[in-house]
């Protein structure tokens, strides 16, 4: 099967100015997905997941050491992250500092 020839889903990010689409392969949702979660809350997973894994990197394996700013992003990403995940960041990925 070709790649044109899959079903994909248009997923909307919006915020309070602004918003963007993009088309995704149904099937790589269905892989994502645990249980009966819907596609909005799979790709915000996904999203939340990559936020934290930006952040991680920018403060603990980037040259120099990172700013006041850029430790409270992290810090304040992280809780987020915990908040939707119950779990730590450092826990999942088996890493810490």
């Amino acid at each position: 099967m070709a790649a044109e020839d899959l079903e994909t889903t248009t997923v909307t990010l919006e915020t309070d100015d602004a918003t963007d689409e993009m088309e995704l392969p149904v099937e790589l949702i269905d892989l994502l997905t645990e249980g009966d979660e819907s596609t909005p809350t799979v790709v915000a997973d996904i999203a939340m997941f990559g936020f934290a894994q930006r952040m991680h990197s920018a403060v603990h394996h980037s040259q120099g050491e990172p700013d006041e700013q850029l430790e409270a992003v992290e810090a304040a990403t992280m809780d987020r992250f915990e908040e939707r995940f119950d779990t730590r960041y450092e826990d999942l990925i088996e890493h810490s500092h």
